[in-house]
């Protein structure tokens, strides 16, 4: 069911439809929908890095025998793409593990999601504890912790965003938006981790004036609670561990073959994850909330479940399907997602917004047309974008 509708219908459909409590919800959902298996679980795990070391060793074999240059660098983008989806898949196991949904069982869940997460360069807690608050605060506009949107006041301002150009004179120009869009895919994960940012201006844990002290590697970061501090610490020291693998599998094979085998991969991984999550939450149907008009079920629902054929259901774990009753209720296994999706359907109604159009396509349509909100005048306490 695609829902691409303008912003009036949508308003017009949320102000005619209350939303329904958490536990009505879910109660809508089969019980066994809440169980997930570690064996299940596990067996997904070792598909996936299964895959990805047959990958890597068939690479290392076989490109470099390749005679022809041209044809060489081809099979080297083609194994760099193809890996970066197998990883993304790696990393969103790694995400269920930090969301409780990959056992019952705590300890191992965060045993698995710090191994795959670090092998990964993504430091493991850091990325769950501010993970978490995105997930309580999803769609709120002052403590939300990933993509809060710009106001229609400070679209107007100079800044990153618009390579610090006049956005008046600039931001129309499709040369400037493809420059902007590929620093978003390719650096917005190393920015949000570095400096927090896309994150709301009262989502930090205390107030800390120093940049450097918004890091997720930095222990004593403001993103952090101070008693998480060692959690912060045990991240690094799962990077810092990779990083030594890296370095001697240079030292063996050398830094070339290093960055073709990891680092191009890694771009990868990390262009999915920020499309992902991006296209989750910016569409022309969901709002964002005031403080005042935020409730937990109104942001988990403004959310938004896409289409990415077999590489969403199969290599991604159906994370970009499923997303809805994902953020309703994270600790339901991505294997029984899709059915508790379906159930809870009936229940919300046009509440629930789906996109079928194309994932890619989308990407850069939405980036160009959703810049920023405003009130929302038919719906008090919301915000709608604005094209």
């Amino acid at each position: 069911m695609s829902k691409h509708r303008n912003t009036e219908l949508s308003s017009r459909v949320t102000t005619t439809q209350e939303f329904p409590d958490i536990q009505t919800i879910r109660n809508a959902i089969p019980s066994h929908c809440f169980q997930p298996s570690t064996w299940v679980s596990m067996g997904y795990v070792l598909r996936d890095v299964t895959m990805a070391a047959v990958l890597g060793w068939a690479a290392l074999t076989y490109i470099p025998q390749i005679p022809n240059a041209l044809l060489r660098g081809v099979a080297w983008m083609a194994y760099g793409y193809a890996q970066g989806l197998v990883c993304t898949g790696i990393w969103i196991l790694a995400h269920e593990a930090g969301h409780g949904a990959f056992s019952v069982h705590r300890r191992f869940n965060d045993f698995v999601g710090w191994v795959l997460h670090s092998s990964l360069l993504v430091p493991y807690f850091s990325w769950k504890f501010s993970h978490h608050r995105h997930h309580r605060f999803t769609g709120h506009m002052e403590k939300d912790m990933a993509f809060v949107p710009q106001t229609k006041d400070a679209q107007g301002r100079p800044g990153l965003k618009t390579l610090y150009l006049d956005p008046e004179m600039f931001e129309d120009a499709p040369i400037v938006q493809l420059v902007q869009l590929l620093g978003h895919q390719l650096f917005g994960w190393q920015l949000y981790l570095f400096f927090n940012v896309s994150a709301g201006v009262k989502s930090k844990q205390r107030e800390e004036p120093n940049w450097w002290r918004m890091s997720h590697f930095e222990p004593r970061s403001a993103v952090f609670r101070l008693n998480e501090a060692v959690y912060i610490a045990l991240s690094d020291l799962g990077i810092g561990l990779t990083l030594t693998a890296l370095y001697f599998a240079s030292t063996a094979i050398g830094w070339p073959a290093v960055f073709l085998l990891y680092i191009v991969p890694y771009f990868w991984v990390h262009h999915w994850l920020v499309a992902i999550t991006y296209l989750h939450h910016t569409h022309p149907d969901v709002h964002h909330y005031t403080p005042e008009g935020w409730t937990f079920v109104k942001g988990a629902l403004a959310t938004v479940d896409r289409d990415f054929g077999w590489v969403g259901r199969s290599l991604f774990h159906g994370i970009i399907d499923t997303h809805v009753v994902h953020h309703l209720f994270p600790r339901i296994p991505f294997y029984k997602a899709e059915e508790a999706t379906e159930a809870i359907k009936p229940l919300l109604g046009d509440l629930y917004h789906c996109e079928q159009s194309s994932f890619i396509g989308q990407l850069w349509s939405t980036f160009t047309t959703c810049r920023y909100v405003e009130n929302d005048p038919k719906v008090p306490g919301a915000m709608r974008w604005v094209e």
